[in-house]
């Protein structure tokens, strides 16, 4: 199967080519264009379908052939896809793991950082959620495949991610002043990007609480 697609598509479809590899399915993560720019070509070279969350169907329109939820399993040749229901990033956010080992998280978690929850239909409480109850209570050694940049695991994430140190109560939230668009809030957490740029965690005084690229933040 082929997962998502961001437009730079030559060396997959070179291996699909060289290895024989017969397409059967195109499975969609979410909604957001750096990740569904390809479906439809993908559909009309494999003539296959593609799928995704019903939210995605929604925002996509005609482009989603069949719906999937979390729960569900997919085979392709002797593979077995489960999808697992991993809000946060935005409505509809799916992670799919492939034969228990390998688990691809598209912008839910990353090699030392975690998604955004600025965009429509975005939830702090979510990602958290999807992050800690569902991908890191797999077993350490499993592979996530972010939808950027590179390869980790779920050992390496459950003890080096800063945000997941926070989460389990091994480091301490930071109290700094800042603004994100204006709005005064709370920085909880600077940290590293998987981009070379920020991510921040900040806190607003309603409570509210979001994670945001560091390009949005004014620190005071």
């Amino acid at each position: 199967m082929l997962i998502d697609g961001n437009g730079v598509v030559e060396p997959l479809l070179e291996r699909v080519e060289h290895d024989r590899i017969t397409i059967t399915h195109v499975l969609l993560t979410h909604h957001h264009a750096d990740h569904v720019v390809d479906a439809a070509d993908f559909r009309a070279r494999f003539d296959v379908p593609v799928l995704g969350h019903e939210a995605t169907a929604r925002e996509l329109g005609g482009d989603v052939d069949e719906t999937v939820a979390g729960g569900d399993v997919i085979h392709s040749g002797g593979l077995e896809i489960r999808a697992i229901d991993t809000p946060g990033h935005c409505a509809g956010h799916l992670a799919f793991l492939v034969d228990g080992a390998e688990c691809f998280t598209a912008d839910l978690i990353f090699n030392g950082t975690v998604g955004g929850t600025a965009s429509p239909g975005g939830s702090y409480e979510e990602l958290k959620r999807s992050i800690m109850e569902r991908v890191l209570t797999l077993p350490p050694e499993t592979n996530i495949h972010p939808g950027h940049r590179e390869p980790t695991t779920v050992g390496a994430e459950w003890d080096s991610n800063p945000f997941v140190r926070i989460w389990r109560g091994l480091d301490p939230e930071q109290s700094d002043r800042c603004r994100v668009g204006g709005r005064d809030a709370t920085l909880v957490l600077w940290a590293d990007d998987y981009d070379g740029g920020y991510k921040a965690w900040v806190r607003y005084p309603s409570g509210e609480d979001a994670i945001v690229g560091g390009s949005r933040v004014e620190r005071l």
